[in-house]
């Protein structure tokens, strides 16, 4: 499968010299006002699930064997430590391709939240500003039940907590265009992440992914 990975890049101001290092064919979303060289400028809305969805409704009849969907700077949720490299990364992407694992997130941690998105910083004072979502909690119980109409869990395992994953394009085409289609109109809705929907798709990846193939809807509007 190692020929067939492609790395996406959710890119706004991070400095993103060490792609070449993962020796992994990518391509860069850019949401900044200068552009890097051979990136797909997008529009600065909706966090990296606008960027992800992009690519995913683009390419999603040619999507690659493996996926790796990472942020402009992955590094801080990588290592406990603080202290992760782009070899660091670079050794677990090996892994996780070389077994074709359907699909991981790549952060060091993992995160048991309720419908709320509990527990979350969200309304910590030292915060206030830093996101425009700030003082409200994360809709991902009405996310969840919006995607899926079945009744989410009292709580779930967030597996991708800060959007960093690899997920093979066979489990995300278990799920049908229209899905993906729905999900950006979503985010699109919420552009300044007034309201967190990004905040709660960022605790959803591992159900959108999960090949749960019942969960599909009919349709989606």
């Amino acid at each position: 499968m190692r020929d067939n990975v492609k790395v996406i890049i959710a890119k706004y101001t991070e400095n993103i010299d060490w792609i070449d290092a993962l020796d992994y064919d990518y391509v860069v979303y850019d949401k900044s006002n200068m552009p890097v060289a051979n990136a797909r400028p997008l529009v600065n809305i909706g966090r990296e699930a606008h960027t992800y969805f992009t690519h995913i409704l683009k390419e999603y009849d040619q999507l690659a064997a493996m996926n790796i969907f990472l942020q402009g700077d992955p590094f801080d949720h990588i290592d406990d430590r603080g202290r992760a490299t782009v070899e660091t990364l670079k050794n677990q992407l090996v892994d996780i391709v070389d077994r074709a694992i359907p699909f991981k997130g790549l952060a060091w941690f993992k995160l048991k939240c309720d419908r709320l998105g509990h527990p979350h910083d969200l309304r910590k004072p030292e915060n206030e500003g830093r996101w425009s979502g700030w003082g409200r909690d994360i809709p991902v119980g009405e996310i969840f039940e919006r995607l899926f109409s079945v009744t989410m869990p009292k709580q779930i395992i967030a597996r991708a907590p800060t959007g960093n994953f690899c997920v093979t394009g066979d489990r995300i085409r278990t799920r049908p265009r229209d899905f993906y289609e729905f999900c950006l109109r979503m985010i699109e809705q919420d552009p300044l992440d007034e309201n967190n929907t990004g905040h709660a798709i960022e605790r959803l990846w591992q159900h959108i992914f999960n090949g749960n193939m019942a969960w599909n809807r009919d349709f989606y509007k």
